[in-house]
């Protein structure tokens, strides 16, 4: 039988096939077949790009935090959710931040509950608070938030691998929000970690968060530094670090660090409308929180710097008003009585703006910056008066426990009245002489519109005393010809002083001004 040649066209058809399965082999099939004996191809072992993660850190970093839990005496129920601990004082006069206080905390504590005895379910509860901490010291002190201890009577740390230790209360400090717990063990040295030098971290840096969020335990999250110098209505140093790594109830008083194992800030407070992490949590700085534990592991207790006085933001039109070139500073509204501002002579109307040399941009720096000093040192204050930088020493006294208001005679009853209809103001003398009560205020005027209402008394305008309607228009006169736009006016509103700015007014200005700028504003122009 003569065999049928092969065509060219069929040659090429089976190389073609026997090419594909051998590239169908290379790439990791099963397997394929010739004949009816199948032939196992090798799969193929494809090396993955490494993406870097947190696992080192993690693992250096967890056997230094801790789950503290607090027991207190069983408390009423209250309006604020039945928490066994109030929030601290900062937080009372907050409503929003107090809301906030609440989620953060959970019903009954630091993400805490409330346990019945199981042999007596009529038994009183035990209130549990549940929150985080970290060691710094190999010796056993801990770290964490001032209202995470708040009202305990018995702490209890629980650490990684499950070992509990009883531990005492060595100091806290309300103002910042930190407490330090101390474990005595003298079998055990307890890994610690250091804090970071916050000053170099940037918006934008990793960092990890570890805690014991819902009472779950060492919970590790990741994100990043995603603001500094935040300012939550806290308290007067505010100088929150903001981040977005998830941090829930319970991680209150944890450590966030920086991709050195280095403690960056603390956790404090979230924003979350929902009772959960929405991704934005704050931290106290490390800087700060170094500086209040290092004297509260020495027993000590915290002791700030006081100046004494009532402070308010520089706006441009009050920078304007004083001739001031950039809105910067701290202007008083007014020297406490007795304190060390008003000793030295520092007066309404001063603008702070250095501290022994050191730029004074806002009120919150002020009041850092001062915090900062101890009782009794003398600080160069320069103050921006009458158009021109002075120097006053002052010796700062002790930051009092509670808040000192500046005092000042409540104006009586006037007894005839002044127009200023270029202000949109009418005035009368106060009985004392000391200003002018402002009888009524024109709704459409720039007075309205700055908040200068019917009852405040007027009493200085650019540092010069006002003791009648006269005074006010000498003011803006002299205001006018240094060629000022604004004039810085002092009031004062019950019993504290604050200031506002008022347009110069002109001499020539028609008395139908204010009807024709009541038509543009009801037209919208």
């Amino acid at each position: 039988m003569t065999a049928t040649p092969t065509s060219s066209r069929t040659r090429s058809r089976l190389a073609a096939a026997a090419a594909s399965l051998a590239i169908a082999g290379a790439i990791g099939f099963a397997a394929v077949t010739t004949g009816t004996a199948p032939v196992m191809a090798e799969a193929v072992n494809v090396q993955a790009p490494q993406v870097p993660g947190f696992a080192d850190l993690v693992e250096k970093v967890s056997p230094a935090v801790v789950s503290v839990q607090v027991k207190a005496k069983v408390q009423p129920a209250s309006d604020d959710g039945g928490m066994p601990f109030d929030a601290p004082d900062f937080f009372q006069d907050n409503p929003q931040l107090k809301r906030f206080f609440k989620e953060f905390r959970g019903p009954n504590g630091q993400g805490g509950r409330s346990f019945q005895h199981r042999d007596n379910p009529n038994r009183e509860p035990r209130p549990v608070a549940q929150g985080s901490g970290f060691f710094i010291s190999e010796d056993g002190y801990i770290v964490t938030n001032n209202h995470v201890v708040d009202g305990g009577t018995a702490f209890t740390v629980v650490m990684t691998d499950g070992k509990e230790f009883d531990a005492k209360l060595v100091g806290t400090d309300q103002r910042t929000d930190l407490a330090v717990l101390k474990v005595d063990s003298k079998d055990q040295k307890f890994t610690y970690v250091e804090f970071a030098d916050d000053s170099k971290v940037r918006v934008g840096d990793w960092v990890v968060a570890v805690g014991n969020p819902f009472g779950l335990g060492g919970t590790v999250t990741s994100g990043i530094v995603s603001a500094r110098g935040r300012d939550i209505g806290a308290g007067p140093y505010d100088d929150f670090i903001q981040i977005d790594a998830p941090v829930n109830r319970g991680n209150s008083g944890g450590p966030t660090f920086n991709q050195s194992g280095q403690v960056v800030g603390i956790n404090t407070a979230i924003f979350s409308p929902s009772g959960g992490s929405v991704g934005i949590a704050f931290d106290i700085p490390a800087s700060t929180a170094k500086q209040v534990v290092e004297v509260l592991m020495k027993g000590g207790t915290i002791e700030r710097g006081w100046l004494g006085v009532e402070i308010q933001p520089v706006t441009a039109d009050i920078a304007e008003s004083l001739g001031l070139k950039a809105e910067k500073g701290a202007l008083v509204s007014g020297a406490q009585d007795d304190s060390p501002a008003k000793k030295a002579g520092i007066v309404a109307g001063d603008v702070i703006t250095q501290v022994d040399g050191k730029d004074v941009a806002t009120t919150k720096e002020l009041a850092r910056l001062i915090g900062a000093y101890q009782p009794g040192k003398s600080v160069d204050v320069t103050v921006w008066r009458g158009g021109k930088a002075e120097t006053i020493k002052v010796d700062l006294g002790k930051l009092p426990n509670g808040d000192k208001m500046a005092s000042a005679g409540k104006p009586s009853e006037p007894s005839g009245t002044n127009s200023l209809a270029d202000l949109g103001l009418t005035v009368t003398k106060s009985d004392n002489g000391k200003g002018v009560v402002v009888t009524d205020v024109d709704p459409d005027s720039d007075a309205a519109d700055r908040g200068i209402q019917a009852g405040d008394v007027i009493t200085a305008i650019n540092s010069q005393e006002v003791a009648g309607a006269s005074d006010i228009s000498n003011a803006m006169k002299e205001a006018q010809k240094a060629g000022r736009k604004q004039v810085l006016v002092q009031i004062s509103r019950e019993d504290t002083n604050r200031f506002v700015t008022l347009p110069v007014a002109k001499a020539d200005r028609s008395p139908l001004a204010g009807e024709s700028r009541r038509r543009l504003g009801q037209w919208g122009h």
